[in-house]
């Protein structure tokens, strides 16, 4: 197999794509604009949920029919998955495919409904990686890597293509990486059509993997991730997508959870669009100035959309914290009539709304006739939040928190 990646491999996936990945929309935000223009990609109503499809399916149609008959072996923490899966259940080969323990039910069930036998293995994706490697040279099948292959990587390359004929004048492009197969294919790509472009990568920080490798310039290896953004929690970047990232990215940054959880909420109210924490963190950097894009055509790719509906729900409450949209307000009272009131109109008063009441006695080293009242809000922003913390003090209430 001949393993340099280049401009034809990736005009050769688009054309066995045409009649099985979508076109993706590529989406003008006004919302998300005003220091730049933001256009989003939008991989996340791709067919199966990302953009993982377009790499495996690519790969899989190279197969020979000797390799088809074998089989094939994938390892992925879901998204994957689900393109290696949809791609062989279209051509009738069997594929056997490993996915962490931990992954959302949502994705495991996904992948099953495309025929794909899935053995769920304890660990993270790299654990997951290693058990496939030898349930693949068990059964002499062909292993489907869903980053660290050219073909894989031309067929991601393939939305490099599309956003270059969707906006010629793009100025930078800002992708999700995990292993870097999407970067790589996207950046190459667009590098070679339009060598000015400005390629930004960014990654969830308690999964950095690739942004250490790059900083010690040699690929290290982490001994945990811990981010709830599963698509790019990968503990070891790939061989090929690590130099082909030193050749033709121009920055990699990092994005902490509460930032990634802004951004889906963001996603969600403002664009209407449903994102996992892989694919928000494109915008989340944007939104917190990661990058140096002001004043350019930003084009950022919501990789996937294919979040579990209980995670969500999490999520969205910790954004909302975090964005002063919700938070809890404990203040200590004289246990008498009339308190209650006092609050609740001060609150009303900001224009606040409250969610959650617990009135509660203090402990015992407190007076008897004293209590805790815990408050739960829905405030517009830390303004109003704090214009309302301001009120309560100076019209005498001791704020415990």
């Amino acid at each position: 197999m001949n393993n340099q990646l280049s401009l034809d491999r990736i005009y050769q996936a688009a054309f066995a794509l045409k009649d099985v990945a979508r076109k993706t929309d590529l989406i003008y935000s006004p919302h998300f604009s005003g220091k730049n223009q933001v256009f989003f990609k939008t991989e996340n109503l791709q067919v199966t949920g990302s953009f993982k499809l377009r790499g495996a399916y690519f790969k899989i149609s190279r197969l020979t029919d000797e390799e088809k008959a074998a089989g094939i072996v994938a390892c992925s923490a879901g998204n994957h998955a689900q393109g290696v899966a949809l791609s062989a259940q279209r051509m009738g080969i069997k594929a056997t495919i490993c996915m962490p323990d931990g992954a959302p039910i949502s994705k495991v069930q996904a992948t099953k409904s495309y025929g794909a036998e899935v053995a769920l293995v304890k660990g993270a994706y790299d654990d997951a990686y290693q058990y496939a490697c030898k349930l693949q040279e068990e059964a002499h099948a062909t292993f489907i890597h869903p980053f660290d292959d050219p073909d894989v990587i031309a067929g991601q390359g393939t939305i490099g293509l599309e956003i270059l004929d969707q906006l010629s004048d793009v100025d930078a492009i800002v992708v999700p990486i995990g292993g870097g197969g999407l970067i790589s294919g996207v950046a190459f790509a667009a590098k070679s059509l339009k060598p000015d472009i400005k390629i930004y990568g960014v990654q969830a920080k308690e999964a950095a993997s690739m942004a250490d490798s790059l900083k010690y310039d040699e690929q290290v290896t982490l001994k945990t991730v811990n981010t709830f953004a599963d698509g790019i929690a990968v503990k070891h970047p790939g061989d090929l997508t690590f130099e082909l990232i030193k050749d033709y990215v121009d920055e990699v940054v990092t994005v902490t959870e509460d930032e990634i959880a802004v951004a889906i909420l963001a996603l969600i109210e403002k664009q209407k669009l449903i994102a996992e924490g892989a694919g928000a963190v494109s915008l989340a950097a944007v939104m917190a100035d990661k990058i140096p894009v002001e004043g350019k055509n930003v084009v950022c790719i919501v990789s996937g959309g294919n979040i579990d509906v209980n995670i969500l729900s999490r999520v969205i409450t910790r954004g909302l914290v975090t964005s002063g949209r919700n938070a809890t307000l404990q203040i200590a009272l004289e246990d008498k009539p009339g308190q209650l009131v006092d609050v609740a109109t001060i609150i009303a008063s900001c224009g606040a709304n409250v969610t959650g009441v617990h009135y509660g006695h203090s402990d015992p080293n407190t007076a008897v006739t004293s209590c805790v009242l815990t408050l739960e809000i829905e405030t517009r922003d830390f303004e109003q939040l704090e214009q309302i913390r301001q009120t309560l003090t100076d019209q005498g209430f001791n704020l415990v928190q």
